[in-house]
């Protein structure tokens, strides 16, 4: 079968999202209010709010809700087949992420650009706001930790991702003074994103590795460090001088990338080799629910509910841009989660597995993940645009740590704010501090990558806590879609439109947690046997919390109800 099905298949989902399902969400459902004055007006500093045009923000929005888990997810979860990742990453996308995003921005925009956390305070009580908290903490480390091992190994394999990497700091600082001082954008755009493709080639032909062992933990852990560093000065940058520029132009390139992709397809039409279903092997998670936690970024993720709150909230110009953003951005983690699956089932295999499925895949961990994406993905393009596979290779690669990059970048960034919040909260002044707060949130990464070991080298915490980055991730977005669900009944609104997705989701999470925990007591992984049992029972607490209040609620308004009725009769 052409892999075009797929393309098209996605796509025109996707389209009826866009155009049709967040269309009447936003109208019938936010009810989205152009004259409301947002937080980044109302609180505006220079700093942190921060009113901005919607495209920059989508484009920093969507390069830090991707990541390069839209491009891992996939690549691991094609093990069980094509159409199980194909179905979920459509239907995820528009139903699911869609609103999730879209009504976590809202939300916080509605409660002075809050955390989900902090503002699930005034919707369900203080005891779900410190809950809640912890978790988003705890997955916040779980993200940064993780990215920052995927970069490094990027940055090792494909060594000519280095410079066009580091590159891109310099050029996004440079776009934020343009942007600030109101040059045209379209013009900033076209310059910037050709200058990053030029620093591209020269990487290409000039690949560049650390001078020696600077920190005597090895190559990766080497870079772990120095990536730390980087986004801990980053996170205290003024936004709008290098996390929003960097995030724009990143995305901007994206899109030429996802361009240059999704037309290689139409022009080369490559078949899907691979099987709809694969025949596993005997020790392979099940595919119900590993699969809904393995592909998170890409279908949903409470990761995005956190950005969405964090910083895209104290961003958001106009009211009515909450759908550009928050849904569009979801739509085009989307498409790429889409493409990795094409690049991977069909290029790359069709060029490298001779043998088989199975010698490609020869289990759901031996599988060529994120460097799939960028193989598969270089095939793709070369055959289909004439690019040298050299050039294409490094222009993938530089894709995947960019986006890996500026989710670190976002999520140390929020980080701070959680630890500043709780500063707030708690009345402990120290942790209000800008410095204090940052040395907490990379002193915590630091301690997960380095304190619990893969066995590969130095750092290595963040490939081993995946699976518990899956399971939680997914139980933090159904615990965004209860709040905004609350929120939602409270103003008289229909929230079945969340609370179906919350349903299935917190399902499939928590049941995949059940099934990770006996594989973490097997193994003797106690550590993650502990952060998945506390997460799952801080989600039951939650959960119970939230249906006290939505039955609290049912009851005010059938006794309403009745006393309309007692005083009709009477009259």
């Amino acid at each position: 079968m052409s892999s075009i099905f797929i393309v098209l298949f996605g796509l025109v989902g996707f389209s009826f999202g866009w155009f049709v399902y967040s269309k009447f969400i936003a109208e019938k459902i936010y009810r989205l209010d152009p004259n409301y004055e947002t937080p980044a007006h109302r609180f505006e500093d220079g700093v942190d709010y921060v009113p901005t045009n919607k495209f920059v923000l989508w484009g920093s929005h969507f390069t830090a809700v991707a990541g390069a888990a839209p491009i891992v997810g996939p690549a691991i979860a094609v093990y069980w087949g094509w159409a199980p990742a194909l179905l979920w990453v459509t239907l995820g996308s528009i139903f699911f992420a869609g609103v999730h995003d879209f009504g976590a921005l809202w939300a916080s925009n509605r409660h002075d650009a809050k955390s989900i956390g902090a503002l699930s305070e005034s919707i369900i009580g203080t005891r779900v706001r410190a809950v809640l908290m912890i978790i988003i903490f705890l997955l916040l480390v779980l993200v940064n930790a993780m990215f920052a091992t995927i970069i490094a190994d990027e940055m090792v394999i494909y060594p000519e991702s280095v410079f066009p990497a580091w590159a891109a700091i310099p050029v996004a600082v440079a776009v934020g003074v343009l942007i600030r001082r109101k040059f045209n954008l379209l013009v900033i755009s076209i310059v910037g994103v050709s200058i990053l493709y030029f620093t591209i080639y020269i990487g290409s032909v000039m690949p560049l590795a650390l001078p020696g062992d600077i920190f005597a933990l090895g190559e990766r852990g080497n870079w772990i460090i120095l990536l730390y560093v980087y986004a801990g000065i980053a996170s205290m940058l003024p936004v709008w001088l290098l996390l929003q520029p960097r995030d724009y132009i990143n995305g901007a390139q994206l899109v030429v990338g996802l361009f240059v992709l999704y037309t290689a397809v139409l022009l080369t039409m490559p078949d899907v080799a691979a099987p709809m279903f694969n025949d596993v092997a005997a020790d392979t998670p099940p595919l119900w629910p590993i699969l809904f936690v393995t592909i998170a970024c890409g279908a949903c993720s409470g990761f995005h509910g956190i950005v969405s709150s964090g910083t895209s909230a104290k961003q958001l110009n106009n009211e009515k841009d909450a759908r550009f953003v928050g849904y569009l951005g979801a739509l085009g983690e989307g498409s790429l989660a889409l493409i990795t699956i094409v690049a991977v089932t069909g290029s790359l295999y069709a060029a490298t597995a001779a043998g088989g499925w199975n010698e490609l895949y020869p289990s759901i961990t031996g599988g060529p993940s994120a460097g799939g994406f960028i193989s598969g993905g270089a095939l793709l393009i070369s055959n289909g645009w004439g690019i040298p596979l050299a050039f294409a290779q490094t222009m993938l690669a530089v894709m995947v740590v960019l986006f890996a990059g500026t989710t670190m970048d976002a999520g140390l960034r929020l980080t701070r704010y959680i630890i500043q919040e709780w500063g707030s909260i708690y009345e402990i002044k120290p942790l209000k501090n800008n410095y204090i707060s940052t040395f907490v949130a990379v002193g915590a990464c630091l301690l997960l990558a380095f304190g619990v070991s893969n066995g590969n080298y130095p750092g290595d915490g963040g490939t081993l806590i995946w699976p518990v980055f899956g399971a939680t991730n997914q139980i933090l977005a159904g615990m965004t879609l209860i709040v905004i669900s609350v929120y939602l009944i409270k103003l008289g609104r229909p929230a079945r439109y969340l609370l179906a997705p919350m349903m299935f989701i917190l399902v499939m999470a928590m049941w995949a947690g059940v099934w990770y925990v006996m594989d973490y007591i097997s193994k003797g992984q106690w550590i993650l046997v502990f952060i998945q049992v506390a997460v799952m029972a801080s989600a039951l607490f939650i959960i119970l919390e939230a249906w006290s209040i939505i039955s609290k609620l049912r009851r005010e308004d059938s006794a309403a109800a009745g006393e309309g009725s007692a005083e009709s009769t009477s009259e």
